[in-house]
């Protein structure tokens, strides 16, 4: 009886022009509004209430659970994305875990393995292998290179990293939170923050 449902609700939205590969493997088990010209893959499962924005692919095997995708924005194989606000034009996953409390504005690009909770980052942000970002504030245009994390919680409370405009983070990194990367800044390969860095220069810290 269950399975009927979930197949009337995915003929309704082939019904209203969506592309859903098999309603059969499409499970709905909240509320999914959906614009133009959306396309959903095999194995999807939708909780709570979410919105797909026009032209919106969802690849296979993805949990979507009370958020919002931007138009254009598309969903690789094996995300997770739950309670999060994501812009236009982004590109998440695959295998990508976006946590509640997340804003993403356009086009950014969070690739595999790549965890985020509870942060926003500006338009352009890129963060595509093997990081974990929480509890941040990326302005646009921050790059973070494979590895990298921002070490949030003290075994006490979380605390928050702040990345300004521009910022170059190399691969594995660690910030540790509080910590404010000014505009601009890069910061070399394996580096451990534990200050703030200054805008515009190069900083290295290596034993």
């Amino acid at each position: 009886m269950e399975r009927e449902k979930f197949i009337q609700r995915a003929t309704k939205l082939i019904n209203q022009g969506v592309d859903v590969l098999d309603p059969m493997k499409l499970d709905i088990r909240g509320s999914l509004k959906c614009g133009k010209n959306v396309k959903i893959d095999i194995n999807v499962i939708i909780e709570g209430d979410v919105i797909l924005d026009d032209n919106v692919i969802i690849d296979s095997n993805c949990i979507l659970k009370d958020s919002v995708i931007g138009s254009d924005s598309k969903i690789q194989a094996n995300s997770i994305i739950e309670s999060a606000d994501i812009g236009e034009s982004c590109l998440i996953g695959p295998y990508a875990r976006i946590r509640p409390g997340t804003t993403l504005r356009d086009n950014v690009q969070i690739g595999n393995y790549v965890e985020v909770k509870a942060a926003t980052m500006g338009a352009g942000c890129k963060v595509n292998h093997l990081c974990y970002v929480g509890d941040a504030i990326l302005e646009e245009g921050v790059i973070i290179g494979a590895g990298t994390i921002t070490c949030n919680f003290d075994g006490m409370k979380n605390n928050n990293t702040y990345i300004e405009k521009g910022a170059f983070i190399g691969s594995g990194c660690q910030l540790v939170a509080p910590v404010r990367v000014g505009q601009k800044a890069m910061i070399g390969a394996g580096s451990t923050i534990t200050k703030d860095v200054p805008a515009y220069e190069l900083t290295v810290a290596r034993s």
